[in-house]
């Protein structure tokens, strides 16, 4: 089956939409299509993810939106820190190209748009990474995420990530604090737990 969301190419039919919604008091304009996660408004994992993240304790350097699909979530860090780089990587190609259009409509410059399978093609250190992980995706593929994420954290550098409850945020939780030796709840809203993990010095 390669018509769902994490696949490289979904085999659907085209039907793009165009919506505009409100993140972090931004109003941006989106263009979403078959075969992306969440196209017809911003899913309440990201929102809630956004929501509980500030930036202001963030050490200097770029940040990683992990599985951008069309962007929300980097699109909204883009605006929210203009002084900082913007890295956004998804392994679906279709949901790349619709970021790429995304951030192009809403006069977005500050960010770089990539493929990766994970950390496959990331190559740089990060002050925050955040993800809302595909959890469809499989356990495997959000366990390499969260644990992946130390080596590409700067000293004091963030992982953020939004999970709910029910799949899989006590397991999570755990596995980051194995590996960063430390995490905490950041926030819950409606099932979804914001975890936070910081890379020791």
């Amino acid at each position: 089956m390669t018509d769902y969301y994490y696949s490289k190419n979904p085999e659907v039919e085209h039907a793009e939409k165009n919506w505009t919604f409100e993140l972090r008091g931004f109003n941006f304009k989106f263009t979403t299509d078959n075969g992306v996660f969440s196209k017809n408004t911003v899913d309440y994992g990201s929102r809630a993810l956004l929501d509980a993240v500030d930036l202001s304790e963030t050490p200097a350097g770029p940040i990683l939106d992990m599985g951008c699909g069309y962007g929300p979530i980097g699109m909204t860090l883009a605006k929210l820190a203009p002084e900082r780089q913007i890295d956004m990587v998804d392994v679906n190609e279709r949901a790349l190209g619709l970021a790429q259009k995304n951030c192009d409509l809403n006069q977005i410059q500050n960010v770089a748009i990539f493929e990766s399978a994970e950390y496959q093609n990331v190559t740089v250190q990060y002050a925050a990474i955040l993800t809302n992980p595909p959890i469809r995706a499989g356990k495997a593929v959000v366990q390499n995420i969260l644990k992946g994420a130390y080596d590409h954290l700067l000293p004091d550098g963030e992982l953020d990530v939004v999970i709910q409850k029910k799949q899989g945020a006590p397991s999570a939780k755990q596995l980051m604090a194995d590996t960063f030796g430390n995490v905490q709840i950041i926030h819950k809203d409606k099932g979804y737990y914001i975890l936070q993990s910081i890379k020791l010095k």
